[in-house]
């Protein structure tokens, strides 16, 4: 009997132990594997077609009106060899059905952040709702063995895994492929009112 309560608690240990160590990220699941992912160049469409298929690994939902506990705004630039890529209009914005809590009006750059509950949101959220692949080496068709490219915040070098850098109020966001612009932006000039 003794025997067989220490073998049990001993399983339970290790069960216990084992189960610790995996559920110490509670992280977005890796972008390079969302359905309809955008593997291409730039420019990027604004990822539709297979958007309700991302939602639950993005972990994002499909809301009839923009929350409002959380709303803030970001701003994002993507540069390839100097030339400015738009981002489109509608990310996140399903056919007039539902939207995300992470979205784009117009075509403008400004990433909206608008939820229904208090929490964060990353980049690599707003990349998996827009369908764009974004690791640690690659973002869009732009690998970094082939096609160096860096991430700014604010005008600074961001050196972290781009995937899960914080959605922060009025950040300046750019990536920079390949050759960089004349100027990295460090800020922008949000409308009044965002």
């Amino acid at each position: 009997m003794l025997v067989i309560a220490a073998v049990v608690a001993g399983v339970v240990f290790v069960g216990r132990s084992g189960g610790s160590n995996n559920s110490t990220s509670a992280k977005v699941p890796d972008n390079s594997q969302l359905v309809g992912l955008q593997t291409g160049p730039a420019p990027w469409n604004p990822g539709l077609d297979t958007l309700p298929d991302r939602l639950k690994p993005v972990g994002v939902h499909a809301l009839t009106n923009e929350g409002e506990v959380l709303h803030i705004h970001q701003h994002l630039d993507i540069y390839v060899n100097g030339k400015h890529e738009v981002v489109p209009q509608g990310i996140g914005i399903y056919d007039g059905q539902f939207l995300t809590e992470l979205h784009t009006h117009d075509a403008s750059g400004i990433m909206h952040v608008e939820s229904p509950v208090a929490k964060n949101f990353d980049l690599g959220q707003f990349f998996g709702v827009w369908g764009v692949r974004l690791t640690n080496d690659c973002v869009g068709g732009y690998c970094q063995e082939l096609t160096p490219w860096t991430v700014y915040v604010n005008g600074q070098p961001y050196r972290g895994d781009p995937a899960s850098l914080v959605l922060k109020e009025h950040q300046e966001i750019a990536f920079v492929i390949g050759t960089p612009p004349k100027n990295v932006p460090a800020t922008y000039k949000f409308p009044a009112g965002l």
